[in-house]
Parts: structure tokens; sequence; C-alpha cells
């Protein structure tokens, strides 16, 4: 059990049967009445985002994770295939599982898959990936305006935007969570 008043980001609980992870908090004391806690949540399975009020004290049930970290071998019609890099066991995800950051998951990279009660329930990537790009329109000379973007299909097969200068080739660096172009690696 957690205290509400111990709630931090990335704490994990379980509300209503289902496992939550604390994105905000926020401990609010009025001048009138008593103390709460202001708490956005987002459900680790559906990825979807809750806004909850807790009082101050209030007992949760806080949730184990066990995070282990696993090398992606490939994926199939079947999913994506992870081996544990201690005991060499293998497991299989599907798509539906991991969300949208499977469109930045590449063969070979080490990632982090979630646990609880000894069921995968989820990836976490890093910050940060660095993607090579296969397909972009050509940026021209004079193409100097500044926050236009392009699409690019990267060799994972997902599409992203980045700005005009960059070309089929390229390696660049991409934000995990938002989707964002952060920067060229190397041409």
């Amino acid at each position: 059990m957690i205290s509400s008043n111990d709630l931090r980001n990335g704490v994990t609980i379980i509300v209503d049967g289902q496992l939550w992870t604390v994105i905000e908090f926020l401990h609010v004391k009025p001048g009138k009445g008593s103390a709460f806690v202001r708490t956005r949540l987002k459900n680790v399975k559906t990825g979807t985002t809750l806004e909850r009020t807790f009082r101050a004290g209030e007992k949760l049930e806080r949730a184990t994770l066990d995070n282990r970290g696993m090398q992606m071998l490939y994926n199939d019609a079947d999913g994506f295939h992870f081996m544990d890099q201690e005991s060499f066991e293998n497991v299989t995800l599907q798509r539906e599982l991991i969300g949208s950051p499977a469109d930045f998951l590449k063969d070979g990279m080490v990632v982090d898959v979630q646990f609880h009660d000894g069921v995968p329930i989820g990836v976490e990537l890093p910050a940060h990936v660095e993607i090579k790009i296969i397909e972009t329109d050509p940026g021209f000379r004079g193409d100097t305006a500044t926050n236009v973007t392009k699409p690019a299909k990267l060799e994972t097969g997902a599409t992203v935007q980045v700005p005009l200068f960059v070309e089929s080739g390229d390696v660049i660096r991409i934000d995990t969570r938002d989707r964002r172009y952060i920067g060229r690696v190397s041409s």
C-alpha cells in the first residue's frame, strides 16, 4: 500500500483493478476543507489518460512492476520477439500491447520490457532513438523557411515529420514520446 501523499511521477498504482502510472501530481491544500492530491494517470495497458483526485493520506494499492532488459530479435506476423539479456528466455509481444512505440523498434535494440505478475504488459523505449531515413522528398536549394516540415519514411516503416534539409539516407534522432524530430546524426 502507498499513501496518496507519497505519489510521484512514474509510480504505478492499481485503481479499479487496472494498472495506472502517475504522469503528473499536485498536492493541493485549500484554505477551507481538507487537503487532496490531484493526479493525471496513464493506463499501462491501453495508454489512455485520466484525471483523478485522491484525499490526502488515502491508501492506494501500489503495483510492483519488474523491468527486464531485453533485446528485440525480429518482428513478424506473430508479433515482436524479445530475448532476455540474462536468462536468454524469449517473449513475444503483440503490436497492440506495445502501442505506438512499436514504430521505432529496430532489430537488435535493447529495451526495458515491463512485467506484472510474470506477464509482459509493455515496452519502455529510450527517450531518443537514432533511425535511418529510407525515403523522403528531396530538399531544394533555397528551401530555408523556418518550421516547414515534410514526411519521411523510416527504416522501421514509421513516418515522421522532418525539416526540409533532411535527405534520404540520413540518420536522425527521434523523440519516442511525441514522435518529434530532434536532430540529424550523420549523412
